[in-house]
């Protein structure tokens, strides 16, 4: 019975490799489409606005219209997307009048694959039958860390051998994968998370439960403490290490996701003899000390390895409070997935945000800046500590 949903599975990490794809490779040809079409660093920068943005308000609003379709075709219409989005932005920049509004519509269509294919990957492995959701859980988020690292180094090996002028072919190979998934998701077995049908999923049955509350911002702490880091990284590198660009990219955010995709893939394998709390907790403590090696540690190396360290930590937040959040919250349906996605989204805007003001704010000092955002992995602490506490009450209670 288990055995006919491992397609299923691999068909759901795929479906964070797309994730990665939309997110990553239309970063990596900024500063060509600033020389080639004559965009200004100002406009350039609402791309990554408008994408982030989109996928937030796909987190928010698309629960009803998922749960009307269903999840087999929302994932079909989610890679439709994806693959429509990129395949436009080789055709529509050089054919209408300005070439910026073309590259913006191509980003907004790819985003709505993109934030459909984070809200739904989840509840799909969730509903999964298997003997250990949170190491699935794990792995599947790992899926996303490993994808961005492909996407950068296949592209970077691409355009050393092919030139980047012919970004668009990359594109266009790039359609591969969400087109795999988009075919896989047409024929694997979906099922449905049992509590669907006998719970109610609404906002209101969430709102009044004190431990949705207590996983929301342990999800934006989760997503604050991971980009806080990752977001300065490649400057970290740049500038610390004496690098070029590309350099800082490998030796800073290629580093952190490494090591995130490691501690994932770790838990993802060997969970099933792991205590998720423990290894939450051990990780929230060494999160704390990267940030202090980051921000008191001279030696740009030594600093560079607090980054990998920070990577390593923040791996399990994401998963493991994803799979506490559907142990313990009531009705764990679509909706669930999707306002905890928001919370982490909401995170990984606000946490390198937050750092980058402060840094601004004292004389563009980033080790300052990211000082600041210890708060985040501090409020995670706070949240287990919580967390912990409620489970002895209830066990006690029980006895």
């Amino acid at each position: 019975m288990k055995n006919k949903y491992n397609t299923t599975i691999k068909a759901a990490y795929l479906g964070y490799v797309v994730q990665a794809i939309v997110n990553n490779f239309v970063p990596l040809l900024f500063v060509q489409m600033q020389t080639e079409f004559g965009i200004p660093l100002s406009k350039i920068t609402l791309l990554i606005t408008f994408n982030f943005g989109l996928q937030l308000l796909i987190d928010m609003f698309s629960t009803p219209f998922i749960e009307k379709i269903g999840y087999r075709a929302s994932m079909i219409l989610s890679n439709a997307a994806a693959i429509t989005g990129l395949l436009l932005l080789t055709v529509l920049p050089g054919r209408v009048m300005e070439p910026f509004p073309g590259i913006l519509l191509s980003v907004c269509i790819y985003a709505i694959g993109g934030g459909l294919q984070e809200v739904l990957v989840s509840p799909i492995v969730e509903a999964c039958p298997s003997d250990n959701k949170e190491a699935q859980m794990s792995l599947l988020h790992s899926a996303y860390c490993w994808g961005h690292m492909a996407v950068v180094l296949l592209s970077t090996v691409f355009f050393a051998f092919a030139g980047i002028g012919n970004w668009r072919i990359l594109a266009v190979l790039w359609c591969i994968i969400p087109a795999a998934d988009l075919v896989l998701f047409t024929k694997v077995p979906i099922a449905r998370l049992e509590a669907e049908a006998e719970e109610s999923t609404g906002i209101k049955a969430l709102a009044t439960q004190g431990i949705f509350w207590l996983m929301f911002l342990m999800m934006l702490s989760a997503g604050a403490s991971e980009q806080a880091v990752s977001q300065w990284s490649s400057a970290f590198a740049e500038k610390g290490l004496g690098v070029s660009k590309t350099m800082g990219d490998i030796l800073g955010p290629m580093l952190f996701a490494l090591c995130m995709a490691v501690s994932r893939t770790i838990y993802g394998t060997k969970g099933h003899k792991i205590n998720l709390r423990l290894f939450m907790g051990i990780s929230t403590a060494l999160c704390i000390a990267s940030y202090l090696v980051i921000v008191f540690v001279p030696n740009p190396v030594v600093a560079l390895l607090g980054c990998g360290l920070a990577g390593f930590s923040v791996g399990i937040f994401w998963p493991g409070t994803f799979s506490s959040a559907s142990a313990l919250v009531k009705g764990r349906g679509t909706l669930l997935f999707a306002l905890l996605a928001l919370a982490g989204d909401l995170g990984c805007s606000g946490g390198p945000t937050l750092a980058g003001a402060i840094a601004g704010a004292m004389g563009d000092n980033m080790r300052i800046g990211i000082g600041a955002a210890i708060i985040f992995p501090v409020i995670m602490g706070i949240g287990l500590i919580v967390l912990s506490r409620s489970s002895l009450k209830r066990s006690g209670s029980e006895n």
